[in-house]
């Protein structure tokens, strides 16, 4: 049943329907195998219940939340912060594209929109530096993974939602993994800087300039802590979270001017098309899972690995490999709904963290965003820098490697994870 059914979801995805019709055609396919009564009163009752989850409100509150930070030009004071603490370095302009990926990622949560807000502005200052266009695109989008990690995540909200886990141990745990995976980025720009011989950018910043520039990004950098410590300290839940950060980056934006009522319309208006979006594929992708579960797919999935649960790195090795296949031909919030409810039970058999599970299949959902053949951000980067896409699919695989690398970093270390969850109690 389970190859017939991702043979169907090939078949649709190939012809070029939309995702979630895929998914619905597949899941109606695997109803077939199981019980045809069903579909009439199951694949309702599942598609409607797979977004009917208050938490998941939060998704594009946060979003939005996004979108009026780019309307009301924090991003650019962000950048602007960016630029003087590391653009005067050797490579300034890419260490400023990772550094803005970092700030930008504490209110977004989303790569796809890091590359195409920051990629822009970016990819061109990158080139009269002297990069190559291919690497200017690449690490963009490479640099965009930051943004599921450090919080808010949808990602992570999505996995909180099917797994009852504290979406605020999620969000503090990816702090740190977010912070070396901005270091990982840095380091391979200045290598790259190095091995092409540029030159250093500018002088080092004064500290009166380093302090008007905090002061005039200091609304935008509030906006992060807002989130984590809203819902950390039980303040607020997620949604809650939210909402009150896009009515305070509404806010800041009124109070500097920068926000007028056509650019809040606008905000609105993206924000409903890609959550209309993302809800359909997560509602299709929830009744293939039920599905699945009813089936008692995850049972056996657990039985096959059974030999390996206790050794919690194998595992943690296996299921990453199974997720990044999954991730190159899957959209990536279908892959994480359906691979979630199959991965948890294996997990916690071997005794691993809940909250380190999500950090791990996070970050592989997020690697398959930069993944030949259907990483979105790839996609944008690629049109944001007027580049081929074949061309830079042929180049991206060194920022997937870094990427990887730190994968395998955090699953040989959880406490990489682990330890600011349980500092903060």
């Amino acid at each position: 049943m389970t190859f017939t059914m991702l043979a169907v979801f090939l078949v649709h995805v190939l012809l070029g329907l939309p995702l979630f019709v895929s998914l619905l055609a597949t899941a109606v396919v695997g109803f077939l195998f199981v019980d045809p009564t069903m579909i009439p009163r199951m694949m309702p009752q599942q598609f409607f219940g797979g977004i009917n989850v208050f938490s998941l409100m939060a998704i594009p509150l946060f979003i939005l939340a996004g979108n009026l930070m780019n309307a009301s030009g924090l991003t650019d004071r962000l950048m602007g912060l960016a630029r003087l603490l590391v653009g005067h370095l050797r490579g300034g302009m890419g260490h400023v594209n990772v550094v803005s990926s970092v700030f930008f990622a504490g209110v977004n949560g989303s790569a796809v929109a890091d590359t195409s807000a920051l990629g822009s502005l970016l990819v061109p200052s990158m080139r009269k530096a002297g990069y190559s266009t291919a690497f200017a695109a690449g690490l963009t989008a490479g640099s965009s993974l930051i943004g599921p990690i450090i919080p808010p995540s949808i990602f992570m909200i999505l996995y909180a939602s099917l797994t009852n886990t504290s979406v605020g141990d999620l969000f503090l745990a990816g702090v740190v993994p977010g912070l070396i995976l901005g270091v990982a980025f840095m380091a391979m720009n200045a290598w790259y800087a190095w091995r092409q011989g540029m030159a250093t950018t500018g002088r080092w910043p004064q500290a009166g300039e380093l302090a008007l520039a905090a002061f005039a990004a200091l609304p935008a950098l509030v906006a992060p802590v807002i989130i984590v410590a809203g819902i950390v300290m039980g303040f607020v839940t997620p949604t809650e979270s939210g909402a009150l950060t896009a009515l305070y980056v509404a806010l800041c934006g009124v109070a500097l001017g920068q926000l007028r009522l056509a650019d809040f319309w606008d905000a609105i208006v993206t924000t409903t098309r890609l959550t209309a979006a993302i809800f359909l594929i997560m509602a299709a992708a929830a009744t293939i899972s039920w599905l699945l579960s009813y089936a008692q797919v995850p049972e056996r999935f657990v039985e096959l690995l059974a030999p390996y649960v206790d050794r919690p790195v194998v595992i943690l090795l296996l299921l990453s490999a199974i997720t990044f296949v999954t991730g190159m031909f899957m959209e990536e919030v279908s892959a994480l709904m359906l691979l979630t409810p199959i991965f948890s039970p294996v997990a916690m058999m071997a005794g691993i963290d809940p909250v380190h599970l999500g950090i791990i299949i996070t970050l592989n959902i997020t690697i398959a965003l930069i993944t030949p053949p259907m990483g979105a951000c790839v996609f944008v980067a690629a049109a944001v820098s007027r580049l081929e896409i074949t061309a830079l699919f042929r180049t991206i695989w060194p920022f997937v490697l870094m990427a990887v690398l730190v994968l395998l970093l955090l699953i040989a270390f959880p406490g990489l994870t682990l330890w600011l969850p349980a500092a903060l109690g």
